[in-house]
């Protein structure tokens, strides 16, 4: 596979305080490259954002002070440099890849693709790898809480809480000190909310998002490295992680996961897309 060129993502990214209260707009720039998606598609025009996240290491989990033990034991985890899609796959790329239109609740082309199984999300991957050569998959869990926390350790990427002015979740229920906001009942296109600090959208709240691993109740055994955990576990199930627009703030915690069975599908659940730079 050959890398594509990268080009600059300027962008911002906003930290609160407690009570929800803006304490930093902070400037960042991340590398990305957009893939092309097939002529003749709603999203030809827009093709599929992937954002360069780099190599690290960090924390995964939750305290005992937060969460629940499906969350612990923390352990640090090594994450090698990788890509992930800035938003939600939409329902105009999924139509683009797979030619045919999912069966959404909330339509709009531009609206994340839901009421999708997690065998559904793998077809799109592969779909979209042999489309353009490359090996796009669903993140690992792992991947995706680095990604999530995007150099942070608080409950949000947002900082200590989150606010319904942030990320699309029930906001008619509080995680800190923060007012009591909207609860919109409906999906939301990316790009409606300031992304987190390495570039990436709504990874608080909007939909639940399929990971790869197979569903392990908590993370005793874990791997410490960055590839999907398949041994053991339920293979019955999967992780997703994020929130949906339906849950409470705490659901939508960086570290806050739960299990999906791998053929079910609803309009909480939706997916991004990851992929590995060329050895």
């Amino acid at each position: 596979m050959i890398e594509p060129a990268l080009a600059p993502f300027n962008y911002e990214s906003v930290r609160v305080d407690a009570r929800g209260q803006a304490t930093a707009r902070l400037p960042h720039a991340a590398q990305s490259f957009v893939e092309p998606l097939p002529a003749g598609s709603a999203a030809a025009g827009l093709g599929l954002t992937m954002i360069e996240v780099p190599a690290g290491r960090f924390s995964m989990g939750a305290p005992r002070s937060q969460g629940s033990e499906e969350e612990r034991p923390q352990h640090l985890v090594s994450v090698g440099r990788y890509f992930m899609a800035r938003g939600l796959v939409t329902q105009a790329q999924w139509q683009a890849v797979l030619g045919r239109r999912a069966q959404c609740r909330f339509s709009g082309d531009e609206r994340p693709v839901e009421n999708v199984s997690w065998g559904e999300a793998q077809d799109f991957c592969q779909r979209l790898a042999r489309l353009t050569g490359r090996a796009y998959q669903l993140p690992s869990e792992a991947q995706w809480e680095y990604a999530c926390r995007a150099g942070g350790s608080t409950p949000f990427h947002t900082g200590e809480t989150l606010s319904a002015d942030l990320a699309n979740y029930c906001g008619e229920h509080v995680f800190r000190a923060e007012p009591a906001g909207l609860y919109r009942h409906v999906t939301t296109p990316a790009g409606q909310f300031p992304p987190n600090a390495f570039g990436l959208y709504d990874m608080h709240g909007n939909l639940w998002e399929w990971c790869a691993d197979t569903w392990h109740a908590d993370y005793a055994g874990a791997p410490a490295g960055d590839a999907a955990w398949q041994s053991g576990g339920e293979r019955a199930a999967r992780v997703v992680r994020g929130g949906s627009w339906h849950d409470v703030p705490g659901a939508c915690r960086s570290a806050a996961r739960t299990r999906y069975e791998v053929g079910q599908g609803d309009d909480f659940v939706g997916f991004r897309v990851a992929l590995r730079p060329a050895v």
